[in-house]
């Protein structure tokens, strides 16, 4: 072996035994906790890692180029959306966030392995949902999001914050495997939705006019 491959595994060795770097605020460079906040520039979708301090200084409203993302989801036991309004809706897969961007205007996004698509709404369609879920409109623009699970036998919904929901476009984009996605990214999906209900209080999802 030769002294440039000694000294090439040496600094390998000396890699492997550093900790890995923290991620730290990108306002003021606090070291972060791993379940730290976000604020989004709702223009160019971007999501900032903050700490609490710099956190507080921010609301979710609007007022300012950056909101605040709500830190807890609400899930929707009662929520109604039957499979011909869900077909209505135009979205390709059983996966997908819906929200209002700062002009107003509804996206839908769903996860892919090229990262979050954007699919076209029916927005007389959504307008139907949202009389029979009157929490619809309760959703805080830029920052919060209907995100759907109808994956199989899943019939799951949520109000989710936004960096959950582009949570779940990482976890696709990283794990997906050939061209199903393969039987771990699909179970890892089973295991993000576990999670997001554990964190999420559960509220009535439809309306009761």
């Amino acid at each position: 072996m030769t002294a440039t491959n000694n000294n090439s595994f040496a600094a390998l060795r000396r890699l492997m035994r550093q900790p890995p770097q923290a991620e730290r605020c990108d306002f003021c460079g606090a070291e972060l906790a791993e379940g730290h906040q976000h604020l989004i520039e709702p223009e160019p979708r971007e999501l900032i890692c903050v700490c609490d301090g710099c956190a507080m200084l921010f609301d979710s409203e609007g007022e300012t180029k950056y909101r605040r993302v709500p830190r807890r989801g609400r899930s929707l036991p009662d929520f109604r959306l039957t499979d011909l309004q869900w077909e209505s809706l135009m979205i390709p897969i059983g996966l997908a966030f819906i929200f209002k961007d700062s002009a107003g205007k509804l996206v839908a996004l769903y996860p892919s392995p090229a990262g979050p698509t954007e699919s076209s709404l029916d927005v007389a369609a959504w307008e139907e949902l949202e009389l029979e879920n009157h929490v619809l409109r309760e959703m805080r623009p830029c920052v919060e999001a209907l995100l759907v699970n109808r994956v199989g036998v899943a019939r799951e919904y949520f109000i989710a914050p936004i960096d959950e929901c582009f949570k779940l476009v990482g976890l696709v984009r990283t794990n997906w495997r050939g061209l199903s996605g393969g039987a771990e990214m699909w179970t890892l999906i089973e295991q993000f939705f576990a999670g997001l209900k554990m964190r999420s209080g559960a509220c009535a999802g439809a309306s009761n006019a």
